[in-house]
């Protein structure tokens, strides 16, 4: 059998491309893509990210005695001790930029995995382009419930979604109501971006279910300069509680808004956003005083788990600030992604999504109030368990659910 010169060039060419694969096992440093808002309205949302995902790395790379996977030791085991290298793109908020950063991030800087990306309309594209090119996708802090119901096979959430958050909700008010206290009417209050649109609709069938009427669902345009008709309206509809879905821009806007226009909320439960971050209650905390927020992480879990203390610490040297909910999601993210790549020991996408969905992590060894990590046929972790946060005092403390608690709700706010 006769083999012409092209056959042999083509034969030498595919040996060539199969040497990087051959050589996986022998990599000095494994590349992840880290995709948030580094600029625009967002842009602290994305540097307090960095600073988690920057500590979880420092962790995986470096020698720790804490009980977390890749803490002890240096690099990945699987992959020769590899380091862990970050590429962090920045998508303004924009699901389009999303998409031609993740885009990039893959054929350019050649990363194995992506972790994003705060915004769930950013998460929509980015998710479509992992899907796309088969690189594994890790929607770290994205809530949106119908962001693991689009088939995606590359798509994981180790975070709760909505829905789970929104039933803790409801699970409260029916035990506050079995104390005697009053709440029978909600007022929901969303951006109109799919993280807002999803939390109402999940509210919306969680008070029919339960028995709540609700009185009024305002849905503004996100970033809009006024509230002052959607606040005139939550005014006069004088709700039991306040449902808010909005984003740290939004939210203060929504609060001074209120003030401006005599409304007090009787009480406020927050789908968490920027109800969660640092600069709403620098800019407002006097009158949120109170507030409720649904969340995936307590500090009050140090008193049980000393490590969640210290590994704080450590984020708290870099970023100024204690975790919240956005920035342990954020760390824990990569703890997850890492533990995968090196179970996989390979930094191929198909080997790294195998790995994925045979992740089955204890509670205990994450800093996170969760039962474990282990994702269903949608890329789904259904054990990470939501607790409620009321702020008080100038702090976050734990209110629900009982086995998490380290105080009493407070009811009405102060």
């Amino acid at each position: 059998m006769l083999i012409d010169r092209r056959q042999v060039l083509l034969g030498g060419a595919a040996s060539l491309a199969m040497l990087p694969l051959a050589a996986q096992a022998q990599t000095s440093e494994v590349v992840i893509g880290v995709i948030y808002p580094l600029s625009g309205a967002s842009a602290q949302i994305g540097v307090d990210a960095q600073k988690a995902f920057e500590t979880a790395a420092e962790l995986i790379n470096g020698d720790h005695d804490f009980d977390l996977p890749l803490a002890r030791g240096t690099g990945l085991p699987g992959l020769g001790g590899a380091k862990v290298r970050l590429v962090f793109a920045d998508h303004q908020a924009d699901p389009q930029k999303g998409r031609a950063e993740a885009e990039r991030l893959i054929t350019q800087d050649k990363v194995s995995a992506i972790i994003g990306t705060y915004q769930s309309s950013v998460a929509v594209t980015v998710s479509q382009i992992c899907e796309r090119y088969q690189v594994p996708f890790l929607s770290a802090d994205n809530s949106s419930p119908s962001l693991h119901r689009r088939g995606l096979k590359y798509y994981f959430r180790p975070a709760p979604h909505d829905e789970m958050f929104s039933t803790a909700m409801f699970d409260f008010f029916d035990a506050e109501k079995a104390k005697g206290r009053k709440i029978e009417t909600l007022a929901l209050f969303h951006e109109d971006t799919i993280f807002g649109t999803d939390s109402s609709n999940a509210q919306l069938k969680l008070a029919k279910e339960r028995g709540y009427k609700v009185v009024a669902d305002i849905k503004y345009r996100a970033n809009s300069p006024s509230l002052t008709a959607e606040v005139q309206q939550l005014k006069a509809a004088d709700a039991d509680v306040l449902m808010p879905s909005s984003y740290t821009t939004d939210a203060i806007l929504l609060i001074k808004t209120m003030g401006e226009l005599g409304y007090k909320a009787k009480n406020i439960v927050a789908q968490d956003a920027g109800f969660s971050e640092k600069a709403l209650y620098d800019a407002v905390g006097d009158k949120v005083a109170g507030v409720i927020s649904r969340g995936s992480f307590s500090l009050d879990l140090a008193a049980k788990r000393p490590m969640v203390g210290k590994i704080n610490e450590l984020y708290k040297a870099k970023s100024g600030k204690d975790f919240n909910d956005y920035s342990s999601r954020q760390f824990m993210g990569l703890i997850v992604m890492a533990e995968a790549i090196n179970r996989a020991k390979s930094t191929d996408g198909d080997k790294i999504r195998e790995a994925l969905v045979a992740t089955d992590l204890p509670g205990e060894q994450t800093i996170m109030p969760w039962k474990r990590v282990k994702f269903d046929e949608s890329g789904q972790n259904n054990d990470a368990d939501p607790v409620l946060l009321q702020y008080n005092g100038g702090k976050f403390v734990t209110i629900f659910p009982p086995q998490a608690a380290v105080a009493e709700a407070v009811w009405p706010m102060p």
